[in-house]
């Protein structure tokens, strides 16, 4: 690709604002947008004003923006969850690479909906877990990957943050569909799976949550996860911990046969990658800090890059739609979990015609 990769751009709330001023202005000079799209009026005049687009840019639909608007390469979908799929087909459709936010869908069944329609296609079908793009986990990845402490036993993460100083009813995340699991866990799911090179068969989730939660669902929880190596992972998440904060990736332990390897990534703010950190500390007590991979982007900006690499060599991006259908899988096993008080198995179907998962 030898100019910028033109996105229609659909969803311009606060988050997909972010994208704008964050995600796609580090990478300027390879990403443009040339369309929006946002239902609701007065935030795509908002969007508008703030991105110096002109009317014929600007649309309510992404049918109008396909139709009416200037020829693009991809559609960014940073619309709510429930809309991804839709909106991803509707791009496919049209012949257009997209690459849409997490959590890909609330089901497995509907996010194969989509990935189907890849496959028919040979589109790029990316989802944005941008937790991935990190030097930490990408650091303890690499060792479990080369056996650096032995083989990986056990797996102990914890997630950390207070978000419940608002009035009940007046914040907007209270209201959320599954605030830990789908709007956060999501991303220790998917880290998960990246990190200790194996997949999920089976999941058991308590809530947890203290009498002072003002959120409508699960602002807390446990989690017990079961890999096809043999692994356990136990996980506890928190919105609403007064201990002290985590990081936003979390704080995590992996217990291997010659030591521990211990990591945190993601900052947040304008950190970057500052705080990102792995040590290892040998059973006989050694602690040593591992060097990390330096990375000029990351993030949200570097899945972009990825995606991009990816429509230009036709290879497969490691975050793909079907390649993260594990991490749905997981998360809507968990849910379920968590409504029915057992154990529940995951299994994800293999598609006909794909390729081994990476």
């Amino acid at each position: 690709m030898t100019s910028k990769l033109k996105l229609i751009h659909v969803g311009l709330g606060g988050w997909g604002m972010d994208w704008e001023k964050t995600a796609l202005k580090t990478i300027a000079d390879r990403v443009e947008t040339v369309a929006i799209v946002e239902a609701f009026e007065p935030a795509l005049e908002k969007a508008q004003q703030a991105l110096k687009l002109k009317k014929d840019q600007c649309f309510a639909t992404l049918e109008d923006a396909l139709e009416r608007g200037p020829e693009a390469d991809a559609v960014l979908i940073t619309a709510p969850m429930e809309a991804h799929v839709p909106l991803a087909i509707t791009a496919m459709r049209a012949g257009k690479h997209v690459l849409v936010e997490k959590p890909l869908a609330g089901s497995v069944e509907e996010a194969i909906e989509a990935v189907q329609v890849a496959e028919e296609t040979g589109l790029v079908f990316q989802v944005s877990q941008n937790y991935r793009f990190y030097p930490a986990p990408r650091k303890a990845a690499e060792l479990i990957r080369e056996g650096a402490l032995g083989d990986l036993g056990m797996m102990n993460i914890d997630f950390r943050q207070w978000d419940n100083d608002a009035e009940a009813g007046t914040h907007r995340h209270y209201q959320f569909v599954h605030p830990l699991l789908f709007d956060m866990a999501i991303h220790h799911m998917d880290l998960i799976r990246l990190v200790s090179g194996a997949e999920p068969v089976s999941v058991f989730v308590q809530q947890t949550d203290p009498a002072w939660s003002k959120y409508i669902e699960e602002a807390s929880a446990t989690m017990i996860v079961t890999l096809d190596n043999g692994v356990i992972v136990s996980y506890r998440g928190s919105w609403v911990s007064s201990d002290e904060p985590t990081f936003w990736a979390g704080d995590w332990r992996m217990e291997c046969e010659q030591g521990l390897i211990r990591w945190t990534s993601r900052q947040g703010g304008p950190a970057g990658t500052k705080g990102d950190a792995v040590q290892v500390r040998t059973r006989d007590g050694k602690v040593k800090d591992i060097a990390l991979d330096e990375m000029q982007v990351w993030g949200r900006s570097a899945g972009v890059l990825a995606f991009i690499e990816a429509i230009e060599t036709g290879i497969e991006p490691e975050n793909s739609g079907r390649r993260n259908l594990a991490s749905v899988a997981l998360m809507e096993a968990s849910a379920r979990s968590m409504a029915s008080g057992q154990v529940e198995e995951i299994e994800v179907p293999e598609l006909a015609g794909s390729a081994p998962s990476a």
